[in-house]
């Protein structure tokens, strides 16, 4: 008889834009015994898109469901072949994150329209990706009557209605494609179908909602009943104010148990039957509870974009913050106040320089050459200043129909010049959202990144902390998304099933940082202050209707700047 170690170990399932991860993680140290990656099938890098629509992205809900039993399987083999010991009847729970807001219509048996054959093939019927902007017109009718008739639902979300989330969406369905909406018995944000189907509990009128999604993208708040009134949203139409009663009046926090583990899934992917599944949240809020989220710390999950979260205590007064995307009770941890911000686009406009443009070619002109050259240049040497808007602005201006801007190109302006003024430009946008917080009385002792750029581009990470100001330090784990639901799934099963009561005690036992940290260059951020001055002239100019003034310094600022850099010695 196979002998087991008493060890128990937390599965954590992280649904990303390009592909789902499994991670099987040791609940007492944090040590990560295996994982694997399915990348999801359909569409370009598993994106379903439109030529003739940029705005359009959605996802195949069916890439989801094969990803976990790929991926949980690939996990646990690796896992066996890792400790001869492991069996999996240690695993005591499952946490789940995904991208958001992801909402998908469904029938009235929880099952996405898509996989019906009638709708197989229309994007309308699939997973609405989080940056999926064709809403971007509903998103302003529902900003525009909100500040009319409840400006108190936009205070909590910073003001202005996005795009990207959950209401806007819908409504542009209902706009662009009423056939779709009007199969839809309801509808459900992928964070919280995934822990419905692993349940067994798809109904939507049964569906665990989670307080995450709800709170950020919905506009749920127990002060005003839960979700925006029926009487509100029947004036932005009818159908929409009828759909309300099929969607849900009650929110959970991931500290609350979806469900357990339904007997088919637990026996797909070789889990126990009756282990605990949590309540679904998004990938960046989850990833800032894998990163050792606290009051005091600021989390910045760098990927293809940035979300940045904070926390604060719910007992201590919190003024709104204009410009965010949510603050939000027990988004993120239990008893604090989750605070959301985050960049459109941060690795996507690195990926977009390289793989579109191809300057150099792709071998010269691969990240890695680049990030080689532009190492060499000291700030402002090049000239160049660029707006990090290529996939509109997220925090603070909240405007997907702004987009990116480079100033100061000459006739000898070079490629790896471009690159680092991109990736300054990011910096920027990273340092502009910080100010935003701390203006409103959020005081930030640390900064704490993950996500892939954190963990391979030491460059990138420099060029933060010199533009910030501050200390740039790395979430120890390499999936810290991963890691927080794994951290949920242990809170949920309980200390009784040797996890926790508390999501501060499992971070204390399964999170930490990285010894290599990176330290403001003095001279650097000195330099970095000049050319954020001119930065945000730049992004007062383009992103506000209130800006009045003349631009006609900037040029002419950089190319000094430019000159003194050349000329000073380092």
């Amino acid at each position: 008889m196979k002998k087991t170690s008493k060890t128990k170990y937390s599965l954590g399932l992280d649904f990303g834009t390009n592909s789902v991860r499994a991670l099987l993680v040791d609940v007492r140290t944090g040590r990560e015994l295996a994982t694997a990656i399915y990348n999801y099938e359909s569409g370009q890098a598993g994106i379903i898109l439109d030529p003739k629509n940029p705005n359009l992205a959605r996802q195949n809900p069916a890439d989801y469901l094969k990803g976990i039993e790929v991926s949980v399987g690939q996990t646990l083999a690796k896992a066996k072949r890792a400790d001869k010991r492991f069996d999996p009847s240690q695993v005591i729970g499952v946490g789940i994150d995904t991208t958001g807001s992801t909402p998908i219509p469904v029938d009235k048996d929880g099952r996405p329209l898509c996989f019906d054959k009638e709708f197989k093939k229309n994007p309308n019927a699939m997973a609405w990706l989080w940056k999926d902007h064709t809403g971007f017109a509903e998103a302003a009718e529902i900003t525009k009557l909100a500040a009319e008739e409840h400006p108190e639902y936009l205070a909590k979300c910073g003001g202005t209605y996005s795009s990207e989330w959950f209401f806007s969406k819908i409504l542009h369905c209902l706009d662009a494609d009423p056939k779709v909406f009007d199969a839809a018995w309801s509808w459900v944000e992928c964070c919280d179908y995934i822990p419905a189907v692993l349940t067994g509990e798809t109904r939507p009128d049964k569906i665990l909602r989670g307080r995450c999604a709800a709170g950020h993208k919905a506009m749920f708040n127990e002060k005003w009943g839960g979700l925006p009134s029926k009487e509100f949203l029947t004036k932005l139409h009818p159908k929409l104010g009828a759909l309300r009663d099929r969607l849900y009046s009650q929110t959970y926090t991931s500290d609350v148990a979806a469900g357990k583990l339904a007997l088919p899934w637990a026996k797909k992917l070789g889990l126990p039957a009756g282990i605990s599944v949590a309540v679904g949240a998004f990938d960046a809020h989850l990833g800032a509870v894998g990163s050792g989220v606290f009051p005091g710390t600021f989390v910045k999950i760098i990927g293809t974009s940035t979300c940045d979260i904070c926390v604060w205590p719910n007992d201590q007064p919190l003024a709104d913050i204009p410009g965010l995307c949510g603050i939000v009770d027990g988004s993120v941890l239990p008893a604090t106040l989750g605070l959301e911000a985050g960049q459109s686009a941060v690795g996507d406009i690195f990926n977009w320089f390289i793989e579109y443009l191809q300057p150099g070619g792709p071998v010269k002109g691969s990240h890695e050459a680049l990030t080689k050259k532009a190492a060499k240049l000291r700030p402002g040497q090049s000239g160049l200043l660029a707006l990090d808007w290529n996939n509109g602005n997220r925090t603070i201006l909240v405007d997907q129909r702004l987009t990116g801007l480079l100033i100061g190109q000459t006739l000898h302006t070079r490629s790896e010049e471009i690159y680092r003024a991109l990736v300054e430009a990011t910096a920027f946008g990273a340092l502009t959202i910080i100010k935003r917080f701390e203006e409103y009385g959020v005081k930030i002792d640390e900064v704490i990144a993950c996500g892939g750029i954190s963990e391979k581009n030491p460059l990138v990470m420099q060029i933060y902390a010199d533009v910030i100001g501050k200390e740039m330090k790395i979430a120890r784990s390499a999936e810290t998304c991963a890691l927080g639901s794994a951290i949920a799934g242990a809170v949920v099963a309980g200390k009784e099933a040797g996890g926790y009561d508390k999501f501060s005690d499992a971070q204390a036992a399964m999170c930490g940082v990285k010894a290599k940290t990176f330290k403001p260059d003095l001279e650097n951020h000195r330099i970095y202050v000049e050319l954020y001055r001119l930065y945000r002239q730049l992004h007062d100019a383009f992103g506000t209707k209130e800006w009045s003034g003349s631009l006609y310094n900037v040029m002419k600022d950089l190319l000094a700047l430019r000159d003194r850099q050349l000329t000073e010695k380092p």
